[in-house]
């Protein structure tokens, strides 16, 4: 009986000589497996002079119009894609999810390689989810979950189950977990490939020039902000790059498709990326027209074996966990989110009134805190003078209708997004600075409102009536909620760092007791979403306290000041 390590010998054999048939070149690297990240790419020895490490024809990746160019389920989605019934990312989940199924896929060594279960919040066991509970995120994934098991069981489940069936196969059965599954391999490994719009839409086919082009990264919820899913790239001849946005290339319009590229998606996340991936249309630098290739980024970083990482971007542990399953310790890009309930504001004092005023100034009831921004606040461990910071941002201040309200002299050091504040100063106006903002706006417009003011107007305006004391207060109050939910069920900051301790501990006596191969993945990925989940919150509770200190401190000051 052949062993897991002859397994993952035989499966890995079995995918190379599929990429070899299939036109990929592994010019300065190999794949194999790296501990509990999976399968990673390595160097090797034999690196070409050009940096050029891996070459992947973009004619093997899977893309959407793939799925509508397949002889199977192109004619059963082509007319539901172009009414707007399903959108590409569905058919890239169908598709994954149809080929997992077929016993003769001609995909079967690329998706044997793929994880077969993943470290998100979707797959974790309900005990472990309760390990979320007061963050965003567990809101979030009851949400996604629920959606995901709406969309499989009104589309996925009936069409694979014709699918198969008009593919001669009558005995395999399809279940959530299947869509599960390709879902997270998508959001997990997807990138942004940008193309010229000849390649996309060939001449034969200019009937399906209707096909969505790629848009910002939207995590299906509005529980969670999320930026570009993109892996780090660097694309060659692309003017401008931008998700979402048709953009001008040297060759022709570009248009930026979301894929699955075998080979290159292998490369693991790095803060600091050893590798880049570039897109070569012409083939003058891999000899391939229209192919992807990996490019390291600096020579001498490969002298010795070691593995080629990439960076999926600026994510805080939210975002990382939520999209790929994994978090970093003491991440330095993590951010926290702070939100006004819209439903909260229909319970307070003239309510219509406030709606309109938010409405008028295009206030934004979420704002996402990076930690970077503590690196400008009261407390500071920065003693460098951050650039230009004397001087203000806020020209909304910088004049006083009456002449009473004074230029707040911490008005350097707010660390919060003034877009929120003025949210949050029109949530708190009392029944008086209503009507005060009310006559300012009609003294600037004039009474016969020959004009609408402006959104910086109402901004001043509502500033210039209520100052700043009455939204830092309810500031204070939302962080002090948030810090309530995050420790209710999980206890404090400090029950985190013990936890994680012990959490370390077990890890290392399970490294040293034998125990079953059947049980050693389940015991690791238990072990693993639990040090997730732990990391994650901890880094929560810790932003929340020290953006709840900055509030504290800039509310005093605006009492004191009056403001």
């Amino acid at each position: 009986m052949a062993t897991q390590q002859e397994e993952e010998e035989a499966k890995l054999e079995r995918f190379l000589q599929w990429l070899q048939v299939n036109g990929v070149e592994l010019r300065g690297c190999k794949i194999k497996h790296c501990d509990s990240k999976g399968f990673g790419i390595f160097s090797a020895a034999n690196q070409a002079s050009d940096g050029v490490l891996l070459v992947v024809p973009l004619d093997l990746a899977i893309t959407p119009m793939r799925v509508l160019q397949d002889s199977l389920l192109g004619p059963e989605c082509r007319a539901m894609f172009e009414e707007g019934e399903v959108d590409d990312r569905f058919l890239m989940n169908l598709f994954l999810t149809l080929e997992r199924l077929r016993k003769n896929s001609s995909w079967k060594p690329y998706l044997d390689m793929l994880p077969t279960s993943f470290g998100n919040p979707l797959w974790f066991t309900d005990d472990e989810l309760l390990e979320l509970k007061g963050t965003t995120l567990y809101r979030a994934t009851e949400l996604q979950k629920k959606k995901l098991q709406t969309l499989y069981d009104d589309k996925v489940k009936p069409l694979v189950k014709k699918l198969l069936t008009l593919d001669g196969d009558s005995e395999s059965e399809v279940c959530f977990e299947d869509f599960l599954w390709a879902n997270s391999v998508f959001w997990t490994r997807a990138l942004n490939i940008p193309l010229p719009h000849s390649y996309v839409f060939p001449q034969t086919q200019e009937e399906d020039s209707n096909f969505a082009t790629t848009k910002d990264s939207e995590l299906c919820t509005n529980y969670i902000s999320s930026g570009e899913n993109e892996k780090g790239c660097r694309v060659q001849n692309v003017d401008s790059q931008v998700n979402g946005v048709t953009s001008t290339a040297i060759q022709g319009e570009t248009i930026w498709v979301e894929g699955l590229v075998p080979g290159i998606d292998f490369c693991n996340h790095d803060l600091k990326a050893a590798a880049t991936w570039e897109v070569d249309r012409t083939g003058s630098i891999t000899g391939v027209p229209f192919s992807m290739y990996l490019l390291s980024a600096e020579q001498s970083l490969f002298e010795t074996e070691r593995e080629i990482s990439i960076s999926y971007g600026n994510k805080g542990n939210e975002e990382l966990l939520y999209l790929y399953g994994f978090v970093i310790d003491n991440n330095p890009d993590d951010y926290l989110m702070v939100h006004y309930p819209m439903e909260a504001i229909h319970s307070v004092p003239f309510s219509d009134s406030k709606v309109q005023l938010l409405e008028a100034q295009k206030a934004e009831l979420r704002c996402l805190l990076p930690r970077s921004l503590l690196d400008r606040g009261f407390f500071s461990e920065c003693t460098a003078k951050i650039e230009g910071n004397d001087k203000c941002e806020d020209q909304v201040r910088s004049h006083s209708w009456s002449g009473q309200r004074k230029m707040p002299s911490y008005l350097n050091k707010l660390v919060f997004p003034d877009n929120f504040l003025t949210a949050l100063r029109t949530i708190a106006l009392q029944e008086d600075e209503i009507f005060q903002v009310s006559s300012m706006l009609e003294e600037l417009v004039g009474s016969g409102r020959e004009r609408q003011p402006s959104d910086t107007e109402v901004c001043a305006a509502i500033w210039e009536a209520c100052g700043d004391s009455g939204a830092l207060q309810l500031l204070v109050d939302l962080l002090q909620m948030k810090m309530v939910d995050l420790e209710e069920n999980s206890g404090a900051e400090d029950c985190d760092i013990e936890l994680l301790k012990e959490v370390n501990t077990t890890e290392s006596q399970e490294l040293q007791t034998p125990i079953k191969e059947s049980d050693g993945l389940t015991q690791q990925k238990l072990s693993k979403n639990r040090r997730s989940s732990i990391i994650y919150r901890r880094g929560q509770k810790q932003l929340t306290r020290l953006f709840l200190k900055e509030a504290e401190h800039a509310l005093q000051l605006a009492l004191s000041e009056r403001n």
